[in-house]
C-alpha cells in the first residue's frame, strides 16, 4: 500500500501553523511538526507527529525531517526577545532549511510577510526579506507566502483591541487612521499554504483578504462586533505609543512595538496583488465577536510555554 505524502510544519499547534496542518490533513497528507510548545493554541484536527525544533541541533532537524517531501516553515518571532533577534531568527531559518535540503525535503513553502524588504529600516521586515533570499538560495523548489493581518481564533491583534475595547470608554488611534490593511482570515491562511505546498515550480505569493480598509474603521468594525462602539480619539504617533506603553506596563506585556506601529502607518499590511483570500474579516468578526477581548492574550505568557519559538 503506498503512504500519503508527508509534510513538516513548524508550529502546528501555534496560530498559523495549525491552520496550515489541518488543511493538509484534510487534503489526506501525513503531518509531523518540529515544535517546541507545551501547550496548544489551536488544534489542528487530526494526529500530528510531533518532534522537537531545535536550531541548536542540526542533525537531530534532518532526522526529523527525514521522509518527508514539504517543510512548511511558519518560525518567526514577533519582536526581539528572550534573547532571539531578528538576526538569530534568519540564522535559525538558515540552519532549518538546509537540514530540510540535507533531509532530502522536496518542497520549502516558507511564510513571510506583506511587503518585505532588503532596505527596509524595520527590523521585522528587513529580517523577512533576508529570510526570504535564504530559502531561494536552496537548491530545491520553493513557494514564499506573504501574509498580511491574519485574523483568526486565538489571534493577538484583534483579541486584544477587543479586550481594551470592552473595558475602557475611548480608544487611542494613532495618527489619523485612514492607514489601510487588508487582514485575511486563518482559515483562508491555512488553504493559501497548503496550496503553495501542494503546487510546482518557485512562487512567490501574497495571503490577503478581499476587504480593504482602514484602521479607524477596522477598529469600529471590532468594537461594533464585541458590542462595545468604538469611541475614537486621534492621537499624535509618538503620544498613541507612549500611552500603548503605559499600557503594557499594566499587562506586562509588549502590546504594540515601534516597529509593528511604523509598519500599519506606512500601510505595509496591504497587498498588491488581487486577493487569494475568499473570506471578509468583517463577516469573520460578526459572527466571533462574542468571543473576542474576553481575556488578554499575552505573548509573552505563550512563549514561556515552549522552550523555543515555533
Amino acid at each position: 500500500m503506498r503512504e500519503s505524502p508527508s509534510a513538516a510544519v513548524t508550529g502546528a499547534f501555534s496560530y498559523t501553523g495549525s491552520a496550515v496542518a489541518r488543511s493538509l490533513l484534510s487534503r489526506g497528507l501525513a503531518v509531523r511538526t518540529l515544535t517546541n510548545r507545551r501547550a496548544p493554541i489551536n488544534d489542528p484536527g487530526g494526529s500530528v507527529d510531533i518532534y522537537p525544533l531545535q536550531f541548536d541541533d542540526p542533525k537531530q532537524l534532518v532526522d526529523s525531517m527525514r521522509g518527508t517531501q514539504v517543510l512548511v516553515n511558519t518560525y518567526w518571532v514577533r519582536y526581539p526577545s528572550v534573547g532571539v533577534s531578528f538576526d538569530r531568527a534568519v540564522e535559525n531559518t538558515r540552519v532549518l532549511v538546509q537540514a530540510a535540503v540535507e533531509a532530502g525535503v522536496q518542497r520549502i513553502v516558507h511564510v513571510s510577510v506583506s511587503n518585505p524588504s532588503l532596505d527596509s529600516p524595520l527590523g521585522y521586515y528587513r529580517g523577512k526579506a533576508q529570510a526570504e533570499a535564504i530559502v531561494r538560495s536552496m537548491p530545491i523548489s520553493h513557494a514564499i507566502v506573504r501574509p498580511t493581518l491574519v485574523v483568526g481564533a486565538h489571534d493577538i491583534l484583534v483579541n486584544n483591541i477587543a479586550w481594551f475595547l470592552r473595558r475602557f470608554p475611548f480608544f487611542a488611534v494613532p495618527g489619523s487612521g485612514n492607514y489601510r490593511l487588508q487582514p485575511v482570515t486563518l482559515d483562508d491562511v491555512g488553504e493559501i499554504i497548503a496550496d503553495a505546498a501542494l503546487g510546482f515550480g518557485d512562487m512567490t505569493i501574497d495571503a490577503a483578504g478581499p476587504d480593504v480598509l482602514s484602521f479607524e474603521r477596522f477598529v469600529l468594525a471590532i468594537g461594533a462586533a464585541i458590542g462595545h462602539p468604538a469611541r475614537i480619539i486621534r492621537l499624535p504617533p509618538g503620544l498613541a505609543l507612549q500611552l500603548i506603553r503605559l499600557a503594557g506596563l499594566w499587562v506586562r506585556e509588549v502590546v504594540l512595538s515601534r516597529e509593528e506601529l511604523d509598519g500599519l502607518m506606512t500601510e505595509l499590511l496591504l497587498s498588491h496583488e488581487p486577493p487569494l483570500g475568499k473570506q471578509s474579516v468583517l463577516s469573520w468578526l460578526s459572527e466571533h465577536g462574542s468571543e473576542l477581548g474576553l481575556a488578554y492574550t499575552s505573548e509573552l505568557a505563550r512563549h514561556a510555554s515552549r522552550r523555543a519559538r515555533g
